[in-house]
């Protein structure tokens, strides 16, 4: 409670106040008379609230002026006589004024007490109000034949009842018994709709009626029929809709709304249309509507709706409240799409030629329980007469009777309103009034209901069972006090050297009667003290003139150096014309800001200006005179001076400067300014600027730590360039110690985007001032700002595109703690995905939603999240149905590992479609989804029902690896498999094209791996290979198409082996020329090889032969020549890496190896011609005596060989019993006529010509006729004398003469052995001609240096000089 009391002199006085219900706590100010002239005006806290809204300055109680002994004495002789006559009359007038009040209100009082004795008490629930929906309906989207239930909450006095209405029919529930129900418990109405219909689409309204009005709520339930589905579709489980956040669709817009037109009374619609993807009915985008970036809300006045394509803003009855620039925002999935553009609002037809508009902005303030203050905003309109004042109606909610609440017009925009209904709900409307008549009314204002704040504390609420409120008053409850308690906790809240601020609490009981309040005041020993600053302020200075008229000047001026330990509220200017020298007050009240315009002065005077600042302890000491100036009319065209330079954000090498427009603008408007710069002390100006800025404000760079500068700023127009400003107070580059720069951050609890800063120093009266691009912020629905002690926050309320600029902050009452921040758009975009994550958190996920085929084809679906509570909270969702755990899904989850899993037992086709997992945990939501369709489901499909094979393979003996190849180090291929759940009765078998295969060791099945062995391996072993395992549980089959890539892989194995044991090149001379060998453990000419000379391949022609043998790869030069001469090169690759081996073919290797070459192609040429027996003669003959023998063969040799035939060495020749032919140079033959004993014994024939024979023995036994047979008995062979005999060695058999050459592996087209390199050693024995080349032993074989004894005929089957037949060619040894 409060109340004004009258300034008190020297002794005791006491006065009666009334109390002002509309406040809780009592203020009283008790106020002294200094010596100079004061004012003790003030404000009410309504005419406060009232004032701020209206932007209007606030009128506060300035301080006293002090004045020197002069300035009291001339003051005091002009007052003297005019201040008692005035002393009286404003006592006399006051103690009337008080009087008078106090008896009206004690009538009004006594009437009201009266009136509550016949009434009683009134509760807040029996105050009547309005139907109003607390929550309204909502719109539904659901599948056909579920159910659907709206409802909805609604309030009012008395209680309203409601009706539900489809498409504006009544909705009867006996008209279709079972399927509407409607239900109304506690307060909440609702309709559930059982089974719907596509034909229950429709708009359905709750409709609220008491006898104070009606209110409808509506809301669209659209129900669709499934895809494919027909009338008979039965759909088990409600499907659930998956959410979609409006911002995630993608909106772009088409027609956009342009600058538009309309006049008061009549409606308009602004429309957008745009595209939308996805274009979802039952999510449309979410779209917001601004006027003067004010966001806009549904109602009466502002319908909005978005969806077909096109967003809508209706206003229905324009008002010029309406204009302004209308902005559309709609939330995107890349941020946001806006559009802005403005709607000029003309005015209606006036009730009169020449009448004005109607005011706008019509509000209530400062609510009570007997008045309401309401203030406006003036007409815009500019072209009708002066306004000289304002009508304000009142009109009870619910009627449409408007009553003139003020006789006369009021001549301010507000005005308090009297004489309300406690409990009643107003509305306000006002109307202009000009010369010419009255405007129409206003818009109304929002509904407001007249009711006592501090009567609420008063009131008691007991809560019934929770369904019945009873309202008790604190009157109630005390009854009928006669005498009211004292007043408690009386304090002075407010303590200035004027004086002093009472406050105190009301006494309990009070009573029923109104209560007054006497304030007393007495002077006590030791007196009260009033602690006030000591200091009074400094002098203001540097007084300079912005602007003339002729009559006035506009005089701005630097605040004080010291402010005397408190903030300064006021100046006083004084001035004098230079004429007379007699210094008189400018004003009385004192000036806010450092400018003022001085009027009523005198053209073409001179005059000179002082200043004083006043505070909280007092006014200050005047300034010092400013220079003479004189009063004339600025008549220039550039601009006037720039003023009030000051300076921000000083650090180490650089600042802001700031200033403010110049007063005088000239002959056209301000484009730019330019900035110039000097040091302390120099007169050296720099300008700063190339070009006019367009701001007011400078970023200086580049400056010198620790120097000091000042600056001047000029105004530029179109006329030029104006007159300097002030010097700027010097400033010293120099940061303040422990400055801190502002932080731009995100608030990890709220999301909420802010700049701080914390201050180094800081001052009791202290306050931050945030500035966008260097304007100051103030009350702005886009920022708030807090603040603790040293730190400060500005926060964006809806951050976006719009807040992007410069931001700076000055702390004040300091030595210049400021900073300043540029918001980017990047920084801005990451902050903005920050505060989502926050606000919207998402739950982590390690890994999403996948799946993986288990043993017996079960298909586990499962995904990992970083951490999980236990709380947390999931859902399966396949083809938008809901799957729980039960028969055939197994659900689960594992806190501590973050896994959630789905378990599919039987994985069928039916299974194709999109799985989804939703999660809560706390306030934290994660979604993740798999598709599984056409190929990638056809692949799990497969693999699912491998595994349900391979399950119940398993069960009996099966392969746990199938048959794979390996190469040992040999390059033997061997085939392997293993095998699992075998028994001794297991069998098991190889087959190759289904032709069984036995390895030389029968398979071990209990061992578990069972293999077989492919050596030499070549293209003739390609085929397929299968191994069978079986018994009596069942049967397992494992194939490996040897064929394609898998073969090509083989014989890259081999090559592997092969190459990594290769042997350096060896030389080899044969009588075809020079061979190239390379030895290694297996070779075959599958294998990739190739053959170099000097890095050019070789390609096997009748020049140059490639071939090889199982044990060597080999390359021969025909009939060389010195082309042939270089380095030769083999290169064996295995697919990964390629293994060589090079020869020097050149110098005096090739020159020995050509020797070579020539001497084994003579010796070859003389093989192939030397004399030889080709065939016809017999080993042993027996025959009886008197028959005739014919030994008879074919010979050969080139030129024709002698032929000689001998018999037990010696020499035949021809006789009658014994004849020898040889005829044609080809057949030899021997015939004895008439046999007899002695012609029995060993006969031989000697081929021979200039290359060289052979000889052949037969032996003859003749037996007597009668005899038995005999027993041939072979001969001994001898050595020939002429044949050069080798190294002793044993003699060959008889068996070995025609050996059985052993089955080999070599394909046809491989060559025989390798012939040796030595010398062709020389046989015991000649044998018949042997078709192998002449091989080369590594070695000579030394000659025997034993002498050979001479025999006349040669032993039987030596020949000469060739080796004989059944000999091999020793092999080089391998490297």
């Amino acid at each position: 409670m409060a109340s004004n009391v009258i300034s008190w002199q020297k002794k005791k006085h006491a006065s009666h106040v009334k109390t002002d219900y509309a406040y809780h706590h009592t203020k009283s100010a008790v106020k002294h008379h200094t010596e100079r002239k004061s004012s003790s005006k003030s404000v009410s806290k309504e005419h406060a609230h009232a004032t701020t809204a209206m932007a209007e300055p606030a009128y506060t109680i300035p301080a006293f002026r002090q004045r020197s002994a002069d300035e009291i004495e001339e003051y005091q002789r002009v007052s003297t006589n005019v201040g008692k006559g005035l002393a009286v009359i404003q006592e006399e007038i006051s103690r009337i004024r008080i009087s008078t009040k106090a008896h009206v209100e004690s009538l009004a009082m006594q009437r009201e007490v009266k009136d509550m004795m016949y009434t009683k008490v009134i509760s807040l629930d029996e105050i009547p109000k309005l139907p109003d929906f607390v929550v309204a309906l909502r719109p539904h989207t659901v599948w056909e034949k579920t159910p659907v239930k709206l409802f909805c909450t609604v309030q009012g006095n008395p209680r309203p009842i409601v009706k539900w209405y489809k498409g504006g029919a009544p909705v009867d529930p006996l008209s279709a018994p079972g399927k509407y129900r409607i239900e109304n418990k506690y307060g909440v109405h609702s309709l559930i709709i059982s089974r719907c219909a596509v034909s229950d689409t429709a708009e359905y309204s709750a409709v609220a009626t008491n006898p104070h009005g009606t209110t409808t709520s509506k809301a669209t339930v659209t129900v669709k029929r499934p895809s494919g589905a027909g009338a008979s579709c039965q759909l088990d489980i409600v499907p659930h809709l998956t959410e979609i956040h409006p911002s995630k669709l993608e909106v772009s817009l088409l027609d956009k709304f342009s600058v538009s037109f309309g006049v008061e009374g009549n409606s308009i619609s602004l429309v957008c249309t745009m595209v939308v993807v996805p274009d979802l009915p039952n999510v449309p985008p979410h779209a917001e509507w601004y006027r003067d970036d004010n966001l806009l809300k549904q109602g009466k006045l502002a319908e909005m709706s978005v969806g077909g394509g096109a967003a809508r803003l209706k206003l229905p009855h324009l008002a010029k409240d309406d204009e302004g620039l209308y902005t559309l925002r709609i939330f995107t999935k890349d941020g946001t799409a806006e559009h802005s553009a403005y709607l000029f609002v003309a005015d209606s037809a006036p009730s009169a030629a020449g009448a004005p508009g109607a005011p706008m902005s019509v509000k209530a303030y400062d609510v009570n329980a007997d008045y309401i203050l309401v203030a406006w905003k003036p007409p815009n309109s500019v072209n009708e007469a002066a306004i000289t004042g304002y009508f304000v109606d009142r009109c009870e909610a619910g009627s449409d009777h408007w009553v003139q609440c003020n006789d006369a017009p009021v001549k301010v925009c507000k005005y308090p309103v009297h004489d309300l209904k406690v409990g009643h709900s107003y509305h306000f409307r006002v109307r202009t009034v000009n010369s010419v008549g009255v405007s129409k009314p206003s818009r109304k204002s929002d509904k407001v209901t007249a009711l006592d704040p501090a009567e609420s504390e008063r009131l008691q609420v007991i809560k019934i069972e929770g369904k019945y409120d009873i309202v008790i008053k604190d009157d109630d409850l005390e009854g009928y006090v006669t005498l009211p308690g004292e007043p408690t906790d009386v304090h002075a809240s407010e303590i200035f050297k004027s004086y002093v601020v009472l406050s105190w609490k009301p006494p309990s009981p009070r009573g029923r009667a109104p209560l007054w309040y006497v304030v007393e005041k007495v002077c006590v020993a030791p007196p009260l003290a009033v602690h006030f600053p000591s200091i009074d302020s400094s002098a203001p200075h540097g007084i300079t003139m912005l602007s003339c008229d002729g009559s006035s000047m506009t005089l701005a001026w630097k605040s004080p150096k010291h402010c005397g330990g408190s903030k300064i509220k006021a100046y006083y200017v004084d001035r004098r014309n230079v004429d007379n020298m007699i210094w008189k007050e400018v004003n009385l009240t004192g000036f806010k800001e450092r400018t003022c315009t001085v009027e009523h002065l005198t053209e073409g005077s001179f005059y000179e200006f002082k200043i004083q600042a006043a505070n909280m302890a007092g006014v200050g000491v005047a300034s010092v005179p400013s220079a003479a100036m004189k009063c004339e009319a600025w008549t220039m065209e550039a601009p006037g001076p720039a003023y009030d330079l000051s300076f921000s954000e000083v650090r180490g090498h650089s600042l802001v400067l700031l200033w403010k427009a110049p007063v005088y603008t000239g002959a056209s408007a301000v484009t730019g300014y330019m900035v110039e710069m000097a040091k302390k002390g120099s007169k050296e100006f720099v300008s700063l600027t190339h070009e006019a800025v367009n701001h007011r404000y400078l970023h200086v760079k580049s400056l010198e730590e620790g120097q000091s500068y000042v600056f001047k700023v000029r105004a530029v127009n179109g006329n030029g360039v104006g007159k300097a400003s002030q010097l700027s107070e010097p400033v010293c580059a120099k940061a303040l110690p422990g400055t801190k720069e502002i932080v731009a951050g995100v608030d990890e609890e709220t999301g909420d985007i802010y700049l701080s800063l914390e201050a180094c120093e800081i001052s009791e009266t202290s306050k931050f001032v945030w500035s966008k691009n260097y304007k100051p912020i103030g009350e702005c629905p886009r920022v708030s700002v807090t603040g603790e002690g040293k730190h400060s926050r500005l926060t964006f309320t809806h951050p976006d595109k719009d807040d992007l600029g410069k931001y700076s902050v000055v702390l004040t009452d300091t030595d210049g703690v400021s900073a300043s921040h540029t918001l980017t758009e990047d920084a801005l975009n990451t902050m903005l995905e920050l505060s989502h994550a926050i606000r919207h958190p998402v739950i982590p996920l390690k890994h999403g939603l996948n799946y993986e085929i288990l043993e017996k084809g079960h298909v586990r679906f499962w995904l990992q999240a970083f951490k999980l509570s236990p709380s947390v909270s999931y859902r399966f969702i396949v083809n938008n149905k809901e799957v729980t755990s039960g028969e055939g899904h197994k659900i689960s989850h594992d806190a501590a590992t973050g896994i959630i899993q789905m378990t599919v037992d039987h994985f069928t086709r039916a299974n194709e479609g999109t799985y989804t997992v939703q999660i809560h945990d706390g306030k934290a939501k994660a979604q993740t989804s798999l598709v599984l369709v056409g190929d990638v489901f056809k692949a799990a499909l497969k693999e699912a029902e491998f595994q349900r094979k391979e399950h119940i393979r398993k069960q009996g003996p099966h392969f746990s690896e199938y048959v794979y190849f390996t190469v040992t180090e040999d390059c033997t291929l061997m085939l392997e498999c293993k095998v699992a759940n075998v028994k001794k009765e297991t069998s098991f078998h190889w087959y190759k094209e289904d032709e069984e295969l036995v390895p030389e060791t029968p398979p071990n099945v209990m061992s578990g791996v069972c293999s077989i062995a492919i050596p030499l391996f070549s293209r003739k072993d390609h085929g397929i290979f299968k191994a069978v395992l079986s018994d009596d549980r069942g049967k397992d089959t494992s194939v490996l198409d040897i064929t394609g890539q898998v073969f090509d892989d083989i014989i890259n194995a081999l090559a592997k082996v092969a190459g990594a044991s290769a042997s350096e090149l060896v030389l080899q001379c044969t009588p075809e020329g020079i061979r190239l060998q390379c030895y290694m453990s297996y070779y075959t000419e599958e294998m990739k090889t190739v053959w170099k000379h000097k890095e050019s391949k070789i390609a096997s022609s009748e020049k140059m032969r490639i071939g090889g043998t199982a044990e060597m790869a080999w390359m021969q030069i025909c009939d060389p020549s010195d082309k042939e001469k270089g380095h030769y090169t083999i290169e064996i690759s295995d697919g990964e890496k390629t293994h060589t081996r090079t020869f020097d073919l050149s110098g005096q290797a090739y020159t020995d190896a050509y020797e070579e070459y020539l001497r084994l192609k003579a010796a070859a040429f003389a093989e192939k011609n030397r004399g030889r027996v080709v065939g016809g003669l017999p080993d042993v003959v027996t025959i009886m005596e008197e028959k005739s023998l014919s030994l008879t063969c074919t010979v050969w040799g080139e030129p024709t060989p002698e032929v000689t035939w001998f018999k037990n060495e010696q020499e035949v020749a021809s006789t009658e019993h014994t004849k020898i032919m040889f005829d044609g140079g080809k057949f030899a033959s021997l015939v004895i006529n008439k046999v007899s004993p002695e012609d029995s014994g060993k006969y031989s024939i000697n081929v021979r010509n200039k290359y060289g024979g052979e000889f052949v023995e037969i032996t003859v036994s003749v037996y007597k006729h009668g005899e038995k047979i005999p027993e041939p008995k072979l001969g001994h062979p001898k050595t020939q004398s002429a044949t050069p005999v080798p190294p002793k060695s044993p003699a060959p058999s008889h068996k070995a003469l025609s050996p059985t050459p052993p089955k080999s592996h070599t394909p046809a087209s491989m060559k025989s052995p390798t012939p040796a390199s030595t010398p062709v050693p020389k046989s015991p024995t000649p044998t018949p001609k042997s078709h192998t080349p002449v091989p080369k032993s590594p070695t000579p074989t030394p000659k025997s240096h034993t002498p050979i004894p001479k025999s006349p005929t040669p032993s039987r089957g030596v020949k000469s000089p060739t080796p004989p037949r059944f000999m091999k060619s020793p092999t080089p040894p391998r490297k």
